[in-house]
Protein backbone atom coordinates (compact mmCIF):
# COMPACT_ATOMS: atom_id res chain seq x y z
CA UNK A 1 0.00 0.00 0.00
CA UNK A 2 1.46 3.53 -0.31
CA UNK A 3 2.24 5.53 1.90
CA UNK A 4 -0.41 8.45 0.08
CA UNK A 5 -2.81 5.97 0.47
CA UNK A 6 -2.16 5.17 4.36
CA UNK A 7 -2.05 8.85 5.18
CA UNK A 8 -5.41 9.28 3.79
CA UNK A 9 -7.26 6.20 5.57
CA UNK A 10 -5.44 7.41 8.42
CA UNK A 11 -6.69 10.72 8.67
CA UNK A 12 -10.28 9.52 8.83
CA UNK A 13 -9.22 7.18 11.86
CA UNK A 14 -7.59 9.86 13.68
CA UNK A 15 -11.17 11.58 13.24
CA UNK A 16 -13.03 8.44 15.08
CA UNK A 17 -14.69 7.94 11.67
CA UNK A 18 -15.29 4.45 12.47
CA UNK A 19 -15.80 4.56 15.98
CA UNK A 20 -19.37 3.14 16.14
CA UNK A 21 -18.94 0.20 13.97
CA UNK A 22 -15.79 -0.86 16.20
CA UNK A 23 -13.92 -1.83 13.10
CA UNK A 24 -9.80 -2.07 14.31
CA UNK A 25 -7.31 -0.17 12.34
CA UNK A 26 -5.58 -3.08 10.98
CA UNK A 27 -9.10 -4.46 9.52
CA UNK A 28 -9.31 -1.03 7.61
CA UNK A 29 -5.79 -1.15 6.17
CA UNK A 30 -6.47 -4.75 4.68
CA UNK A 31 -9.87 -3.62 3.33
CA UNK A 32 -8.07 -0.85 1.86
CA UNK A 33 -5.52 -3.52 -0.03
CA UNK A 34 -6.94 -3.75 -3.04
CA UNK A 35 -7.84 -0.57 -3.95
CA UNK A 36 -6.08 1.07 -6.71
CA UNK A 37 -5.65 4.99 -6.46
CA UNK A 38 -5.67 6.84 -3.54
CA UNK A 39 -9.60 8.16 -4.51
CA UNK A 40 -10.49 4.06 -4.55
CA UNK A 41 -8.64 4.00 -1.03
CA UNK A 42 -10.41 7.62 0.11
CA UNK A 43 -13.92 5.91 -0.83
CA UNK A 44 -13.61 2.59 0.48
CA UNK A 45 -13.11 4.60 3.85
CA UNK A 46 -16.23 7.36 2.69
CA UNK A 47 -18.24 4.29 2.53
CA UNK A 48 -18.11 3.18 6.11
CA UNK A 49 -17.42 6.78 7.16
CA UNK A 50 -20.96 8.16 6.16
CA UNK A 51 -23.09 6.31 9.14
CA UNK A 52 -20.83 7.92 11.43
CA UNK A 53 -21.96 11.58 13.13
CA UNK A 54 -19.07 14.67 12.08
CA UNK A 55 -18.33 17.21 14.73
CA UNK A 56 -16.79 20.02 13.08
CA UNK A 57 -16.81 21.22 9.57
CA UNK A 58 -13.84 20.05 8.41
CA UNK A 59 -14.45 16.92 9.06
CA UNK A 60 -17.25 17.03 6.38
CA UNK A 61 -15.08 18.97 3.66
CA UNK A 62 -12.98 15.82 4.23
CA UNK A 63 -15.55 13.27 3.29
CA UNK A 64 -16.44 16.07 0.29
CA UNK A 65 -12.94 16.26 -1.05
CA UNK A 66 -12.69 12.33 -0.94
CA UNK A 67 -16.39 12.04 -3.01
CA UNK A 68 -14.54 14.60 -5.46
CA UNK A 69 -11.07 12.51 -5.24
CA UNK A 70 -13.44 9.46 -6.63
CA UNK A 71 -15.42 11.33 -8.81
CA UNK A 72 -12.26 12.48 -10.17
CA UNK A 73 -11.08 9.02 -10.89
CA UNK A 74 -14.03 7.81 -13.01
CA UNK A 75 -13.93 7.44 -16.75
CA UNK A 76 -16.61 9.07 -18.21
CA UNK A 77 -18.75 7.40 -20.40
CA UNK A 78 -18.52 6.84 -23.70
CA UNK A 79 -20.26 8.64 -26.57
CA UNK A 80 -23.84 8.01 -28.00
CA UNK A 81 -24.19 7.89 -31.78
CA UNK A 82 -26.55 11.20 -32.54
CA UNK A 83 -27.60 8.65 -35.87
CA UNK A 84 -28.23 5.86 -33.34
CA UNK A 85 -32.31 3.77 -33.39
CA UNK A 86 -33.29 3.24 -29.93
CA UNK A 87 -35.63 0.60 -28.56
CA UNK A 88 -38.42 0.68 -26.13
CA UNK A 89 -39.62 -2.24 -27.04
CA UNK A 90 -38.49 -5.56 -28.60
CA UNK A 91 -38.87 -5.20 -32.63
CA UNK A 92 -38.04 -8.44 -35.06
CA UNK A 93 -38.04 -6.57 -38.70
CA UNK A 94 -38.47 -10.12 -39.85
CA UNK A 95 -41.92 -10.07 -38.41
CA UNK A 96 -42.81 -6.55 -40.56
CA UNK A 97 -43.94 -6.40 -44.05
CA UNK A 98 -45.41 -3.42 -44.39
CA UNK A 99 -43.84 -0.06 -44.01
CA UNK A 100 -46.07 3.07 -43.25
CA UNK A 101 -44.97 6.53 -43.22
CA UNK A 102 -46.35 9.93 -41.97
CA UNK A 103 -45.03 13.06 -44.29
CA UNK A 104 -44.38 16.20 -42.35
CA UNK A 105 -41.44 15.75 -40.09
CA UNK A 106 -41.10 11.99 -41.07
CA UNK A 107 -40.02 11.83 -44.61
CA UNK A 108 -40.17 15.49 -45.15
CA UNK A 109 -37.75 17.63 -42.56
CA UNK A 110 -38.08 20.90 -42.89
CA UNK A 111 -35.27 23.28 -42.26
CA UNK A 112 -35.43 26.33 -39.55
CA UNK A 113 -36.73 29.06 -41.83
CA UNK A 114 -40.28 26.98 -41.74
CA UNK A 115 -40.74 28.49 -38.38
CA UNK A 116 -40.42 31.36 -39.16
CA UNK A 117 -42.60 31.57 -42.10
CA UNK A 118 -45.43 29.86 -39.98
CA UNK A 119 -45.18 32.58 -36.89
CA UNK A 120 -44.88 35.42 -39.50
CA UNK A 121 -48.61 34.24 -40.92
CA UNK A 122 -49.63 33.54 -37.69
CA UNK A 123 -49.05 36.74 -36.22
CA UNK A 124 -50.32 38.27 -38.93
CA UNK A 125 -53.33 36.38 -39.29
CA UNK A 126 -53.93 37.66 -35.62
CA UNK A 127 -53.73 41.20 -36.61
CA UNK A 128 -55.99 41.41 -39.64
CA UNK A 129 -58.43 38.79 -39.32
CA UNK A 130 -58.58 38.77 -35.34
CA UNK A 131 -57.32 42.59 -34.99
CA UNK A 132 -55.28 42.25 -32.18
CA UNK A 133 -52.92 45.44 -31.88
CA UNK A 134 -50.64 46.02 -34.60
CA UNK A 135 -47.77 46.16 -32.00
CA UNK A 136 -47.72 42.76 -32.42
CA UNK A 137 -46.16 42.54 -35.79
CA UNK A 138 -43.24 44.30 -34.28
CA UNK A 139 -42.89 40.77 -31.91
CA UNK A 140 -40.19 39.09 -33.66
CA UNK A 141 -39.72 34.84 -33.66
CA UNK A 142 -37.09 33.22 -30.73
CA UNK A 143 -36.56 30.12 -32.18
CA UNK A 144 -35.00 28.45 -28.97
CA UNK A 145 -37.52 30.12 -26.75
CA UNK A 146 -39.57 26.52 -26.76
CA UNK A 147 -39.09 23.01 -26.91
CA UNK A 148 -41.99 20.34 -28.22
CA UNK A 149 -43.74 18.43 -25.49
CA UNK A 150 -44.64 21.84 -23.27
CA UNK A 151 -48.50 22.65 -21.82
CA UNK A 152 -50.43 25.29 -21.98
CA UNK A 153 -52.83 25.90 -19.17
CA UNK A 154 -55.41 27.77 -20.52
CA UNK A 155 -56.95 29.15 -17.42
CA UNK A 156 -54.05 30.48 -15.36
CA UNK A 157 -52.45 31.25 -19.04
CA UNK A 158 -49.01 29.70 -18.35
CA UNK A 159 -46.24 27.80 -20.49
CA UNK A 160 -45.36 24.27 -17.79
CA UNK A 161 -43.28 21.35 -18.36
CA UNK A 162 -44.10 18.21 -16.73
CA UNK A 163 -42.82 15.27 -15.76
CA UNK A 164 -43.89 11.64 -15.90
CA UNK A 165 -45.01 11.86 -12.27
CA UNK A 166 -47.06 15.01 -13.55
CA UNK A 167 -44.88 17.25 -11.59
CA UNK A 168 -44.23 21.05 -12.11
CA UNK A 169 -40.94 21.61 -12.95
CA UNK A 170 -39.90 24.79 -11.11
CA UNK A 171 -37.85 27.56 -13.01
CA UNK A 172 -39.97 26.37 -16.30
CA UNK A 173 -42.92 27.82 -15.95
CA UNK A 174 -43.44 30.90 -17.93
CA UNK A 175 -46.04 33.69 -18.00
CA UNK A 176 -45.52 34.83 -21.73
CA UNK A 177 -41.94 35.24 -21.91
CA UNK A 178 -41.29 35.97 -18.19
CA UNK A 179 -40.37 33.12 -15.69
CA UNK A 180 -43.03 32.91 -12.96
CA UNK A 181 -41.54 32.10 -9.43
CA UNK A 182 -41.50 28.88 -7.77
CA UNK A 183 -43.48 30.84 -4.88
CA UNK A 184 -46.32 32.39 -7.22
CA UNK A 185 -46.17 28.42 -8.92
CA UNK A 186 -46.91 26.84 -5.84
CA UNK A 187 -49.22 29.41 -4.40
CA UNK A 188 -51.83 28.78 -8.26
CA UNK A 189 -51.66 25.49 -8.25
CA UNK A 190 -51.37 24.46 -4.45
CA UNK A 191 -49.35 21.71 -4.98
CA UNK A 192 -46.27 20.83 -7.36
CA UNK A 193 -48.18 17.73 -8.33
CA UNK A 194 -50.80 18.29 -10.52
CA UNK A 195 -54.08 15.85 -10.49
CA UNK A 196 -54.57 13.57 -13.45
CA UNK A 197 -58.13 15.01 -14.57
CA UNK A 198 -56.61 18.58 -14.45
CA UNK A 199 -54.19 17.54 -16.93
CA UNK A 200 -55.70 14.81 -19.16
CA UNK A 201 -59.29 15.59 -18.30
CA UNK A 202 -61.96 13.46 -16.86
CA UNK A 203 -61.49 10.54 -18.85
CA UNK A 204 -57.89 10.23 -18.52
CA UNK A 205 -57.09 10.37 -22.51
CA UNK A 206 -53.74 10.75 -23.70
CA UNK A 207 -55.31 12.87 -25.95
CA UNK A 208 -56.45 16.47 -25.36
CA UNK A 209 -60.01 16.87 -23.88
CA UNK A 210 -62.42 19.77 -23.76
CA UNK A 211 -63.11 19.82 -20.09
CA UNK A 212 -58.94 19.20 -18.93
CA UNK A 213 -57.39 22.52 -17.89
CA UNK A 214 -54.23 21.49 -20.10
CA UNK A 215 -53.08 21.34 -23.95
CA UNK A 216 -49.85 20.04 -25.26
CA UNK A 217 -47.83 20.95 -27.91
CA UNK A 218 -46.37 18.12 -29.13
CA UNK A 219 -45.42 18.70 -32.57
CA UNK A 220 -42.45 20.11 -33.96
CA UNK A 221 -45.45 22.80 -35.87
CA UNK A 222 -46.21 24.00 -32.28
CA UNK A 223 -42.64 25.45 -31.56
CA UNK A 224 -43.71 28.34 -32.98
CA UNK A 225 -46.98 28.64 -31.89
CA UNK A 226 -45.64 28.65 -28.44
CA UNK A 227 -43.64 31.55 -28.73
CA UNK A 228 -46.02 33.70 -31.18
CA UNK A 229 -48.24 32.81 -27.81
CA UNK A 230 -45.90 33.95 -25.31
CA UNK A 231 -44.87 36.86 -27.70
CA UNK A 232 -48.42 37.94 -27.39
CA UNK A 233 -48.78 37.45 -23.91
CA UNK A 234 -46.14 39.30 -22.57
CA UNK A 235 -46.87 41.91 -25.02
CA UNK A 236 -50.46 42.13 -22.66
CA UNK A 237 -48.71 41.62 -19.39
CA UNK A 238 -46.36 44.66 -20.16
CA UNK A 239 -48.78 47.43 -21.51
CA UNK A 240 -51.15 46.27 -18.76
CA UNK A 241 -53.73 45.05 -21.27
CA UNK A 242 -56.54 42.85 -19.76
CA UNK A 243 -57.08 39.23 -21.68
CA UNK A 244 -57.76 36.03 -21.79
CA UNK A 245 -55.65 33.59 -21.56
CA UNK A 246 -58.14 30.84 -23.49
CA UNK A 247 -59.28 33.13 -25.92
CA UNK A 248 -55.78 34.34 -26.47
CA UNK A 249 -54.67 30.39 -27.13
CA UNK A 250 -58.13 29.24 -29.21
CA UNK A 251 -56.89 32.40 -31.25
CA UNK A 252 -53.49 31.61 -32.06
CA UNK A 253 -54.13 28.72 -32.50
CA UNK A 254 -56.42 28.80 -35.02
CA UNK A 255 -54.33 31.65 -36.95
CA UNK A 256 -51.62 28.86 -37.03
CA UNK A 257 -53.86 25.98 -38.22
CA UNK A 258 -55.17 28.66 -40.89
CA UNK A 259 -52.03 29.79 -42.33
CA UNK A 260 -51.26 25.92 -43.29
CA UNK A 261 -52.85 26.62 -47.25
CA UNK A 262 -50.33 29.59 -47.49
CA UNK A 263 -47.22 28.19 -45.90
CA UNK A 264 -48.27 25.09 -48.46
CA UNK A 265 -48.26 27.96 -51.11
CA UNK A 266 -44.86 29.18 -50.25
CA UNK A 267 -43.04 26.34 -49.98
CA UNK A 268 -44.27 24.71 -53.17
CA UNK A 269 -42.51 27.64 -54.84
CA UNK A 270 -39.18 27.36 -53.31
CA UNK A 271 -39.28 23.89 -52.13
CA UNK A 272 -35.23 23.61 -51.71
CA UNK A 273 -35.20 26.67 -49.11
CA UNK A 274 -37.65 25.10 -46.77
CA UNK A 275 -37.14 20.95 -46.83
CA UNK A 276 -34.07 19.38 -46.03
CA UNK A 277 -32.30 16.94 -49.19
CA UNK A 278 -31.85 13.58 -48.39
CA UNK A 279 -29.89 11.68 -50.61
CA UNK A 280 -30.71 8.67 -48.51
CA UNK A 281 -34.30 8.25 -48.92
CA UNK A 282 -34.73 7.11 -51.64
CA UNK A 283 -32.19 4.61 -51.35
CA UNK A 284 -34.43 3.15 -47.98
CA UNK A 285 -37.74 2.97 -50.38
CA UNK A 286 -35.29 1.16 -52.88
CA UNK A 287 -34.02 -1.62 -49.93
CA UNK A 288 -37.67 -1.99 -48.30
CA UNK A 289 -38.68 -2.63 -51.94
CA UNK A 290 -36.27 -5.14 -52.96
CA UNK A 291 -36.61 -7.19 -49.78
CA UNK A 292 -40.05 -7.45 -51.21
CA UNK A 293 -42.08 -5.18 -48.57
CA UNK A 294 -45.04 -3.14 -48.52
CA UNK A 295 -45.39 0.89 -48.65
CA UNK A 296 -48.00 3.09 -47.73
CA UNK A 297 -48.49 6.84 -46.50
CA UNK A 298 -50.71 8.12 -44.42
CA UNK A 299 -50.68 12.36 -44.33
CA UNK A 300 -52.73 15.09 -42.94
CA UNK A 301 -51.55 17.11 -45.79
CA UNK A 302 -52.56 18.01 -49.59
CA UNK A 303 -51.98 15.69 -52.21
CA UNK A 304 -50.33 19.08 -54.06
CA UNK A 305 -47.98 19.51 -51.25
CA UNK A 306 -46.53 16.16 -50.83
CA UNK A 307 -46.11 15.50 -54.43
CA UNK A 308 -44.12 18.46 -54.42
CA UNK A 309 -41.98 17.86 -51.59
CA UNK A 310 -41.88 13.70 -52.32
CA UNK A 311 -40.86 14.54 -56.21
CA UNK A 312 -37.92 16.57 -54.76
CA UNK A 313 -36.48 14.39 -52.13
CA UNK A 314 -37.02 11.28 -53.87
CA UNK A 315 -37.99 12.18 -57.89
CA UNK A 316 -41.17 12.35 -59.92
CA UNK A 317 -41.67 8.56 -59.98
CA UNK A 318 -42.12 8.30 -56.16
CA UNK A 319 -45.39 6.98 -56.27
CA UNK A 320 -43.81 3.75 -57.38
CA UNK A 321 -42.83 2.73 -53.97
CA UNK A 322 -45.80 3.38 -52.76
CA UNK A 323 -49.12 0.51 -52.45
CA UNK A 324 -51.10 2.58 -51.05
CA UNK A 325 -51.02 6.89 -50.73
CA UNK A 326 -53.75 8.90 -48.35
CA UNK A 327 -53.61 12.01 -48.22
CA UNK A 328 -55.79 14.91 -46.01
CA UNK A 329 -56.41 12.17 -43.73
CA UNK A 330 -57.04 13.90 -41.12
CA UNK A 331 -55.53 11.92 -38.45
CA UNK A 332 -55.93 11.50 -35.76
CA UNK A 333 -59.90 11.03 -36.91
CA UNK A 334 -58.50 8.30 -39.64
CA UNK A 335 -57.22 6.22 -37.27
CA UNK A 336 -60.28 6.58 -34.61
CA UNK A 337 -63.25 7.19 -37.01
CA UNK A 338 -64.98 3.75 -38.20
CA UNK A 339 -67.58 5.27 -40.49
CA UNK A 340 -65.94 8.26 -42.92
CA UNK A 341 -65.73 6.68 -46.48
CA UNK A 342 -62.37 6.22 -48.26
CA UNK A 343 -62.69 8.87 -51.67
CA UNK A 344 -60.76 8.84 -54.81
CA UNK A 345 -58.81 11.64 -55.63
CA UNK A 346 -58.87 13.29 -59.33
CA UNK A 347 -55.72 14.75 -59.82
CA UNK A 348 -56.85 16.37 -63.18
CA UNK A 349 -59.61 18.45 -62.01
CA UNK A 350 -58.28 18.06 -58.06
CA UNK A 351 -61.28 16.89 -56.99
CA UNK A 352 -62.69 14.45 -54.39
CA UNK A 353 -64.92 11.59 -56.25
CA UNK A 354 -68.11 10.39 -55.13
CA UNK A 355 -67.58 6.70 -56.75
CA UNK A 356 -67.10 3.61 -54.18
CA UNK A 357 -63.83 2.54 -53.37
CA UNK A 358 -63.53 -1.09 -53.45
CA UNK A 359 -59.99 -1.74 -53.97
CA UNK A 360 -56.63 0.01 -53.25
CA UNK A 361 -54.51 0.48 -56.07
CA UNK A 362 -50.91 1.45 -56.84
CA UNK A 363 -50.09 4.67 -58.42
CA UNK A 364 -53.83 5.97 -57.57
CA UNK A 365 -54.61 8.89 -54.84
CA UNK A 366 -57.12 8.44 -52.09
CA UNK A 367 -58.42 11.13 -49.73
CA UNK A 368 -59.91 10.92 -46.02
CA UNK A 369 -60.71 7.47 -45.12
CA UNK A 370 -60.23 5.21 -41.87
CA UNK A 371 -57.73 2.85 -40.25
CA UNK A 372 -60.37 0.39 -40.35
CA UNK A 373 -61.30 0.51 -44.72
CA UNK A 374 -57.07 0.48 -45.12
CA UNK A 375 -56.99 -3.24 -43.16
CA UNK A 376 -60.44 -4.45 -44.81
CA UNK A 377 -59.11 -3.26 -48.02
CA UNK A 378 -55.46 -4.28 -48.08
CA UNK A 379 -55.24 -7.12 -45.34
CA UNK A 380 -52.78 -5.38 -43.35
CA UNK A 381 -53.27 -6.02 -39.55
CA UNK A 382 -51.11 -6.09 -36.41
CA UNK A 383 -47.72 -6.50 -35.65
CA UNK A 384 -46.89 -7.17 -39.18
CA UNK A 385 -47.33 -3.26 -39.98
CA UNK A 386 -45.13 -1.06 -38.53
CA UNK A 387 -46.19 2.41 -38.72
CA UNK A 388 -43.34 6.14 -38.69
CA UNK A 389 -44.78 9.28 -37.64
CA UNK A 390 -43.46 12.44 -35.26
CA UNK A 391 -46.34 12.84 -32.89
CA UNK A 392 -46.54 9.96 -30.30
CA UNK A 393 -49.98 10.95 -29.96
CA UNK A 394 -52.19 11.66 -33.40
CA UNK A 395 -49.91 9.19 -35.24
CA UNK A 396 -48.61 6.38 -33.20
CA UNK A 397 -51.25 6.43 -30.00
CA UNK A 398 -54.09 4.32 -31.46
CA UNK A 399 -52.70 2.66 -34.01
CA UNK A 400 -50.49 0.33 -31.46
CA UNK A 401 -53.28 0.99 -28.54
CA UNK A 402 -56.19 -0.53 -30.74
CA UNK A 403 -54.88 -2.56 -33.73
CA UNK A 404 -51.82 -3.52 -32.36
CA UNK A 405 -49.07 -2.16 -35.37
CA UNK A 406 -45.93 -1.81 -34.20
CA UNK A 407 -44.56 1.93 -34.09
CA UNK A 408 -41.18 4.42 -34.70
CA UNK A 409 -41.00 7.72 -33.68
CA UNK A 410 -39.25 10.29 -35.89
CA UNK A 411 -38.02 12.82 -33.14
CA UNK A 412 -35.62 15.66 -35.11
CA UNK A 413 -34.48 17.36 -32.19
CA UNK A 414 -33.00 13.63 -30.80
CA UNK A 415 -30.27 14.73 -32.76
CA UNK A 416 -28.82 17.76 -30.74
CA UNK A 417 -29.63 16.30 -27.10
CA UNK A 418 -27.59 13.50 -28.25
CA UNK A 419 -24.79 15.81 -29.30
CA UNK A 420 -25.28 18.24 -26.29
CA UNK A 421 -25.27 14.46 -23.93
CA UNK A 422 -21.80 13.55 -25.55
CA UNK A 423 -20.21 16.94 -24.56
CA UNK A 424 -17.69 16.56 -21.83
CA UNK A 425 -18.63 19.11 -19.70
CA UNK A 426 -21.79 17.86 -19.64
CA UNK A 427 -21.29 14.79 -18.49
CA UNK A 428 -18.93 15.50 -15.63
CA UNK A 429 -21.62 18.03 -14.68
CA UNK A 430 -23.88 15.01 -14.60
CA UNK A 431 -21.37 12.51 -13.17
CA UNK A 432 -20.77 15.06 -10.34
CA UNK A 433 -24.28 15.74 -9.67
CA UNK A 434 -24.91 12.42 -8.98
CA UNK A 435 -22.08 11.80 -6.59
CA UNK A 436 -23.05 14.90 -4.76
CA UNK A 437 -26.72 14.04 -4.87
CA UNK A 438 -25.66 10.63 -3.48
CA UNK A 439 -23.40 12.30 -0.25
CA UNK A 440 -26.48 14.34 0.39
CA UNK A 441 -28.48 11.28 0.90
CA UNK A 442 -26.03 10.05 3.04
CA UNK A 443 -25.39 12.69 5.73
CA UNK A 444 -28.81 14.50 5.53
CA UNK A 445 -29.81 12.91 8.74
CA UNK A 446 -26.81 13.65 11.08
CA UNK A 447 -28.78 16.82 12.54
CA UNK A 448 -25.16 18.73 14.06
CA UNK A 449 -24.98 22.00 13.17
CA UNK A 450 -21.76 21.38 11.14
CA UNK A 451 -23.29 19.00 8.96
CA UNK A 452 -26.31 20.99 8.68
CA UNK A 453 -24.16 23.61 7.70
CA UNK A 454 -22.01 22.13 5.04
CA UNK A 455 -25.21 20.30 3.68
CA UNK A 456 -26.59 23.65 2.63
CA UNK A 457 -23.23 24.26 1.03
CA UNK A 458 -23.82 21.02 -0.87
CA UNK A 459 -28.18 22.03 -1.56
CA UNK A 460 -26.84 25.06 -3.33
CA UNK A 461 -24.36 23.24 -4.79
CA UNK A 462 -26.65 20.67 -6.44
CA UNK A 463 -28.96 23.39 -7.45
CA UNK A 464 -26.45 25.36 -9.70
CA UNK A 465 -25.33 21.53 -11.23
CA UNK A 466 -28.90 21.07 -12.03
CA UNK A 467 -29.67 24.69 -13.50
CA UNK A 468 -26.72 23.77 -15.52
CA UNK A 469 -27.50 20.62 -17.12
CA UNK A 470 -30.88 21.61 -17.48
CA UNK A 471 -29.79 25.11 -19.52
CA UNK A 472 -27.15 23.49 -21.88
CA UNK A 473 -30.45 22.27 -23.83
CA UNK A 474 -32.23 25.04 -23.57
CA UNK A 475 -32.20 28.02 -21.18
CA UNK A 476 -36.06 28.03 -20.65
CA UNK A 477 -36.90 24.50 -20.41
CA UNK A 478 -34.05 22.57 -20.68
CA UNK A 479 -34.35 18.56 -22.46
CA UNK A 480 -37.02 17.22 -24.55
CA UNK A 481 -36.73 13.99 -22.63
CA UNK A 482 -36.05 15.07 -19.02
CA UNK A 483 -36.70 17.56 -16.04
CA UNK A 484 -33.72 17.74 -13.50
CA UNK A 485 -33.66 14.22 -13.45
CA UNK A 486 -37.17 12.69 -13.98
CA UNK A 487 -38.15 11.92 -17.97
CA UNK A 488 -40.95 14.31 -19.13
CA UNK A 489 -44.32 13.82 -19.79
CA UNK A 490 -43.75 14.11 -23.42
CA UNK A 491 -41.03 11.28 -22.80
CA UNK A 492 -43.23 8.96 -21.26
CA UNK A 493 -46.09 9.28 -23.93
CA UNK A 494 -43.28 8.39 -26.79
CA UNK A 495 -41.91 5.20 -24.79
CA UNK A 496 -45.30 3.93 -24.20
CA UNK A 497 -46.67 4.12 -27.68
CA UNK A 498 -43.04 4.16 -29.71
CA UNK A 499 -41.52 0.82 -30.27
CA UNK A 500 -38.56 2.55 -31.66
CA UNK A 501 -37.17 6.27 -31.94
CA UNK A 502 -34.27 8.07 -34.04
CA UNK A 503 -33.98 11.50 -35.23
CA UNK A 504 -34.23 10.48 -38.88
CA UNK A 505 -36.08 7.78 -40.77
CA UNK A 506 -32.96 6.81 -43.12
CA UNK A 507 -31.34 5.86 -39.55
CA UNK A 508 -32.70 2.69 -40.34
CA UNK A 509 -30.60 2.14 -43.65
CA UNK A 510 -27.90 0.74 -42.10
CA UNK A 511 -29.94 -2.38 -40.71
CA UNK A 512 -31.23 -5.29 -42.51
CA UNK A 513 -34.47 -6.49 -43.32
CA UNK A 514 -34.48 -8.91 -41.00
CA UNK A 515 -33.07 -7.24 -38.03
CA UNK A 516 -34.31 -7.26 -33.93
CA UNK A 517 -33.74 -4.05 -31.76
CA UNK A 518 -33.55 -5.03 -28.46
CA UNK A 519 -34.13 -2.63 -25.49
CA UNK A 520 -31.60 -2.42 -23.01
CA UNK A 521 -32.39 -3.49 -19.69
CA UNK A 522 -33.28 -0.45 -17.66
CA UNK A 523 -32.25 -0.28 -13.81
CA UNK A 524 -34.54 -0.02 -11.72
CA UNK A 525 -34.54 1.98 -8.12
CA UNK A 526 -33.82 -1.13 -6.27
CA UNK A 527 -31.10 -2.53 -8.54
CA UNK A 528 -29.40 0.87 -8.37
CA UNK A 529 -26.19 -0.05 -7.17
CA UNK A 530 -23.75 2.51 -9.07
CA UNK A 531 -23.27 6.68 -9.25
CA UNK A 532 -23.38 7.02 -12.30
CA UNK A 533 -26.35 6.53 -14.98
Amino acid sequence: MSAARKKIINAFLKQNVCSRLKVTHSRYLSSSQNAGTEAEAAAAVTSHALINPRKTVSDFQELYEATKKKFQSKKLPIDVHPDAVFACNELDLSEVQVYGFDYDYTLACYKPLLEDLLYNLAREMLVKRFRYPEDILDLEYEPNFAVRGLHYDVEKGLLVKLDSFLQLQLGSVYRGRTKVEADEVLKLYHNRLLPIAYVEGPNNSYRHNTNSKMVQLADLFSVPEMCLLCNVIEYFERNRIDYNPEIVFHDTRTAMGSCHPIMHSTVMKNTEKYIERNARLPKYFEKLQKAGKNLFLVTNSPFSFVNCGMSYLVGENWRDFFDVVIVQARKPKFFTDESRPIRLYDEKTRSHLWDRVFKLEKGKIYYEGSVRQLQELKGWRGHSVLYFGDHPYSDLADVTLKHSWRTGAIISELAHEIKTLNRVDFKMSANWLQMLTQLIEDTQDDDSEAAQVCLQDWMNERDQLRNKTKNVFNEQFGSVFRTYHNPTYFSRRLFRFADIYTSDITNLLKFSTSHTFYPRRGVMPHEYASHFI
